[in-house]
């Protein structure tokens, strides 16, 4: 099997994320500085492999697998390692990787019945919120207010989140009734 630049791409966004929690253990300002590049860039490839994918035919059983599987894992990655040194705030954190794993699960249920999940706009705004209060997070008060203005970039993510996720879970439910999983 041949490994498309998409799927490579997808496969550095995997392998970024061991670096970048350790740079998030490193209290220093030159870490965070150092994570914040390595997080932002690992956030582009998310648009960048869907991009070149889809412009050069080179979609992959393979690349979609594990897109879904990286995004994750970028958000999750992050969430986690702030909120262990206590600079994310707990409940949009929760709601934000709950979702995840929600949706996660029933995409996974729904495959190979026919329908699917598609993104919603409101999705793609959602990410790109969640995205931006990461890296301000992970900058935090290395930057004056950074911490205030992450958090509540962060809240606002979840909910966002929330109303994706009841969206998704909605018309997964609807589609499920209509095409059952058979077992």
């Amino acid at each position: 099997m041949v490994i498309t630049l998409p799927t490579w791409l997808t496969l550095s966004r995997i392998a970024s994320l061991a670096p970048l929690a350790l740079l998030l253990v490193v209290d220093d300002p030159r870490a965070r500085a150092a994570a914040v590049v390595l997080f932002l860039a690992a956030a582009a490839t998310d648009w960048l492999d869907g991009h070149l994918a889809r412009r050069r035919g080179e979609v992959s059983a393979l690349g979609r697998c594990l897109d879904p599987i990286a995004d994750k894992l970028l958000v999750a990655t992050p969430l986690i390692m702030l909120l262990g040194a206590g600079e994310a705030p707990v409940v949009p954190v929760l709601v934000i990787l709950l979702r995840e794993l929600t949706i996660s699960g029933l995409r996974e249920a729904m495959a190979g019945t026919g329908p699917s999940l598609p993104v919603t706009a409101l999705a793609k705004w959602k990410t790109t919120i969640q995205m931006i209060a990461l890296a301000v997070l992970v900058v935090g008060d290395h930057v004056p207010g950074g911490a205030a203005v992450g958090a509540a970039l962060l809240w606002l993510a979840a909910v966002l989140t929330a109303v994706t996720g009841a969206q998704y879970v909605k018309s997964a439910l609807g589609q499920l009734a209509e095409h059952p999983v058979k077992v």
